[in-house]
């Protein structure tokens, strides 16, 4: 996957390595992944939250996840009840212990490890 930004006033391309980009891992999951996904609206950074999170429970979780799309903007009163400050903001519900994630999910890396899913050796 090949991510450009500008850095400064040049514009940058790097690639990166995920495991995305690496044949399917076989994950370690107790039970099924309830994930909640907390966004806002159709933001770029909303829409690339959904897409990366999807992604990687598609072609890494297959069968043992639940994902709830929830939009702010539509139902605003579920920021406070979860206590969400920052969105897109990803919360794993069950198993337990409960996390929270943030940001645009694009290192699929850090979400597996952030999750607390291992694999399979």
């Amino acid at each position: 996957m090949r991510k450009k930004f500008w850095w400064g006033s040049t514009f940058v391309s790097c690639k990166r390595h995920s495991m995305v980009d690496r044949p399917k891992d076989k994950f370690v999951v107790e039970g099924k992944l309830v994930l909640q996904l907390y966004v806002s609206g159709m933001s770029p950074r909303s829409m690339e939250a959904i897409e990366n999170i999807r992604r990687l429970c598609d072609e890494h979780l297959q069968g043992v996840f639940d994902l709830e799309v929830i939009d702010l903007y539509k139902n605003p009163e579920a920021a406070s009840e979860q206590q969400i400050v920052f969105s897109p903001s990803l919360i794993k519900q069950l198993p337990l212990p409960k996390k929270t994630l943030i940001g645009t999910f694009s290192d699929a890396d850090k979400v597996i490890k952030g999750l607390g899913i291992h694999i399979k050796e």
